[in-house]
């Protein structure tokens, strides 16, 4: 069996806690300034100026925020085993401008 020192351990560990940390803030900073003034926040805040409860609509818009996440998490992990990540970025950039056109004409 592989046997490490003690002091190993524990920078690995660090090691590991740091690199966590590392990608858990930087998805979080994306995230966060991407969502600023996006649809999803405006749709939110309209939801809680409608809604008795913004309790409710945070809990609610919280998690439908998470599942789309998790989903997308899963979904870029897996394709990107399988395409550059150079085309997913084109496509998804090519995507993101057609949905915006589109919801520009009032398509969507």
């Amino acid at each position: 069996m592989f046997h490490v020192k003690h002091y190993h351990k524990k920078y690995f560990l660090t090691y590991i806690l740091i690199i966590m940390f590392k990608t858990i803030l930087t998805s979080f900073i994306i995230v966060f300034f991407a969502e600023l003034g996006d649809k999803t926040q405006l749709s939110t805040m309209l939801l809680a100026s409608k809604s008795n409860s913004i309790w409710y609509t945070f809990i609610g818009s919280s998690l439908a925020l998470i599942l789309a996440s998790f989903i997308g998490v899963i979904v870029g992990n897996n394709i990107s085993k399988y395409f550059p990540i150079q085309y997913i970025q084109y496509c998804s950039g090519v995507i993101f401008v057609v949905i915006g056109f589109l919801f520009l004409l009032g398509k969507i």
